[in-house]
């Protein structure tokens, strides 16, 4: 799909946005990069899980807990283990029934004394011999082990006020999404929980030529496909008021030489490395640049089913470029090499490790600025 949009046209930016001004035409769009004026602009922020704010939460961020069944039930700390999941809606039913197929057992923690998921998730719940449901419960705070690491939750019961403790490795939020909409406040309409409001059956905003797409408008279902979906509505909804504002600017495809590819020697093949290339993947490609390159080496931690995975791939990539004889960036899929994954201490997707001298320099948990990447790169090139 990037190909494509590319080939016809697109030009594509992995830069953080940082103002958005659509009060006067044309609109401007401000990155940490550049600035780009524009007459219609697509919003697509998403939105993002909501957190309890736990005592020690941002101790175990990452460590131990987690807002992402799907991105980080199968990673190593937590097969086998017994696990949490907070919530009584269909996002924590549908997380824990999903992590089943990872975990020793499932404790679904539930605040009020019955399930707001829909009649079916309750029965497959309720059913389900690996998963517990603790109702009328809150989650205090977290417990640490010996070693640090997460051994369990502090509860309380609702109704009688006594408070208890669950060994588990893990805790899983289920409470929902708040949407990413802070660079509209005071521009677009939003509604009481900030999500941008749109016409129905459309993307259209509040302010003609500007447009909303997944889920920073559908605080309903919330799914990549209906994101999709309303991502093509808005790009076909800009491609008409371009048009019918007389400011649409045709794109013709120039003609392309035809590249021959490279032809790889029998080394190549049989060992699929080579160290001269900036990018790798898998466990070899690690062993080897770990004992032989003089580079920082930068580790990507991911899982196939995690989608911040796939937020943060262009960031990294467009920050590794950016010092093509300086770094080697190897990709580790958890799922593949799981003994890789076990041996970084990763417990959550994307995480992102760099190296130097066979020395660990930093651990990332999560995505974020270019720049914080970059910082660390810079620090350690001498």
């Amino acid at each position: 799909m990037r190909k494509q949009a590319e080939r016809w046209g697109a030009e594509l930016r992995t830069e953080d946005v940082e103002y958005v001004d659509v009060r006067n035409r044309p609109f401007t769009v401000r990155s940490s990069d550049s600035e780009v004026k524009c007459h219609s602009i697509i919003i697509a922020t998403g939105a993002t899980a909501k957190r309890l704010g736990l005592p020690r939460e941002h101790e175990f961020w990452s460590r131990g807990i987690s807002a992402c069944a799907i991105c980080d039930g199968a990673s190593p700390i937590f097969k086998g283990q017994e696990l949490a999941v907070v919530g009584g809606g269909d996002t924590a039913t549908e997380e824990s029934l999903y992590l089943t197929k990872y975990a020793a057992h499932v404790h679904l923690l539930v605040r009020k004394d019955k399930l707001r998921a829909s009649k079916a998730m309750q029965d497959r719940v309720i059913n389900n011999p690996n998963i517990t449901v603790h109702f009328n419960t809150e989650t205090v705070d977290i417990e640490a082990d010996d070693k640090g690491q997460m051994g369990g939750l502090r509860l309380r019961d609702l109704v009688t006020g006594e408070g208890r403790s669950l060994k588990v490795r893990g805790l899983f939020y289920g409470i929902g999404h708040s949407p990413n909409s802070q660079l509209l406040e005071g521009q677009v309409e939003l509604d009481d929980a900030s999500y941008v409001v749109v016409e129905p059956g459309t993307t259209n905003t509040s302010v003609e030529g500007v447009y909303a797409a997944g889920d920073l408008q559908d605080h309903e279902w919330r799914q990549a496909i209906t994101a999709a979906g309303s991502g093509c509505m808005a790009a076909l909804s800009v491609e008409r008021y371009l048009a019918a504002n007389d400011l649409l600017v045709e794109f013709h495809q120039p003609a392309q030489e035809e590249v021959k590819k490279k032809e790889l020697t029998k080394e190549d093949i049989d060992q699929k490395f080579d160290i001269t290339m900036t990018k790798h993947k898998g466990q070899y490609a690690l062993r080897k640049l770990y004992h032989e390159s003089p580079r920082v080496i930068g580790v990507l931690y991911t899982a196939p089913t995690c989608g911040p995975c796939r937020s943060l791939k262009p960031i990294l990539n467009k920050v590794i470029d950016e010092y093509p004889n300086e770094v080697h960036f190897v990709e580790i899929d958890i799922e593949e090499d799981p003994e890789i994954a076990e041996a970084g201490g990763i417990m959550g997707t994307p995480t992102v490790q760099f190296f130097k001298n066979k020395q660990m320099i930093k651990s990332i948990s999560g995505v974020k600025m270019k720049k914080e990447y970059r910082e660390i790169i810079e620090a350690n090139l001498k």
